[in-house]
């Protein structure tokens, strides 16, 4: 579930990480994926933009996703909308040709646009013309339309700036407190990222509910589930890997995967850089 992006030279361009992904080697093999840097005015809000495109594949080709705790604002032919925090896993099937422009919020990154808590998206699907009126589906018109990437972003960062976000010190507190319990594998309680924060379990929990979207436990749950995905993905054991990232056992790491990878780990192996 996690690779590195191969070297690509043009300015913007973000090196990274693609966990989440479900078999990102064959992912990579069926289409062309770039993640590009916001600018600075929308850094504190936007994590990056994603591109994927596609051109003449023989058959659909599904790419199944295991969700972050972020919103996504997505915009092709078949859709335009912004997607709370997904609690289980996603798909999409391509077809022919195409072209996919998503948007990834910073973690609180899109409660400005939203003006409430970002908890009444989570788990749901939004039409942007249908939360943003005229000027939402304008936007999206216009994206379709530009067939060159830089330009059809301008468009969109154009759009989020003149929705006039203000920054939030919250917003950022708690997107720092989720670098913290993506990066730091030793992080598998609410109470330990509770004491980093120097806010209590209840407090933390209303702010996370409030700004991503669900709860820290799901976060931190996530997070060491998409650890154990590339760990696993690259062939090393599951029972050393369940002790380390705070399951109870080998089983409850094993029933978490299959409930939201689709597969039990062993399995999940097999499609691993080895084979």
């Amino acid at each position: 579930m996690a690779a590195m992006m191969p070297d690509r030279p043009a300015a913007g361009l973000v090196k990274t990480r693609l966990r989440g992904w479900v078999d990102p080697y064959a992912g990579l093999a069926a289409f062309d994926f770039a993640r590009h840097a916001p600018s600075p005015a929308l850094a504190p809000y936007v994590d990056h933009f994603w591109v994927v495109t596609w051109t003449d594949l023989a058959e659909p080709y599904e790419q199944r996703i295991v969700s972050h705790p972020t919103v996504n604002m997505t915009i092709t032919h078949d859709f335009h909308r912004i997607a709370g925090v997904i609690r289980g896993g996603f798909s999409y099937t391509m077809r022919g040709s195409g072209r996919v422009l998503g948007i990834r919020f910073a973690p609180g990154g899109f409660r400005p646009f939203l003006g409430g808590p970002v908890h009444r998206l989570t788990g749901r699907f939004h039409e942007i013309g249908e939360m943003y009126g005229a000027a939402g589906s304008s936007m999206v018109e216009r994206v379709l339309a530009e067939p060159r990437i830089p330009a059809a972003i301008a468009i969109v960062e154009t759009f989020l700036l003149g929705l006039r976000p203000e920054r939030d010190p919250l917003a950022e507190e708690v997107a720092a407190l989720v670098v913290v319990a993506e990066n730091d594998v030793t992080v598998t309680r609410v109470d330990q990222l509770a004491a980093r924060s120097g806010r209590s379990v209840r407090s933390l929990q209303r702010l996370f509910r409030d700004y991503v979207g669900i709860g820290p436990k799901w976060v931190i749950r996530r997070f060491r589930l998409h650890e154990a995905a590339e760990r696993v993905y690259q062939g090393l054991d599951l029972a050393t890997l369940a002790a380390e990232l705070g399951y109870t056992d080998q089983a409850h790491l094993t029933r978490d995967f299959t409930a939201v990878v689709g597969m039990p780990p062993a399995a999940y192996a097999r499609l691993g850089p080895a084979r």
